[in-house]
């Protein structure tokens, strides 16, 4: 059974990912910063990430609160 439990890290690339502690295969997500941005942001690409990563999975809540029921393919318009 997988962990319930998630972790951001970041890659020898410099990409941050999300993923379950237990398993090394494709992480769940990954955030990828072009240098312009990490040089926007000196250096701190990391805890935009983690604010990044914190606000989908408070929305993704949200929407499973309104609709328990709701399949995630049906929601599949991206802004």
């Amino acid at each position: 059974m997988p962990s319930p439990f998630l972790e951001i890290i970041e890659l020898a690339d410099g990409t941050v990912a999300l993923r379950r502690p237990d398993e090394q295969g494709k992480p769940l997500l990954t955030i990828e910063f072009s240098e312009e941005a990490r040089d926007f942001l000196q250096g701190n690409y990391v805890e935009v990430a983690k604010a990044m990563i914190g606000a989908g999975m408070q929305m993704a809540g949200q929407i499973m609160e309104e609709d328990p029921d709701l399949e995630l393919d049906q929601q599949r318009v991206l802004h």
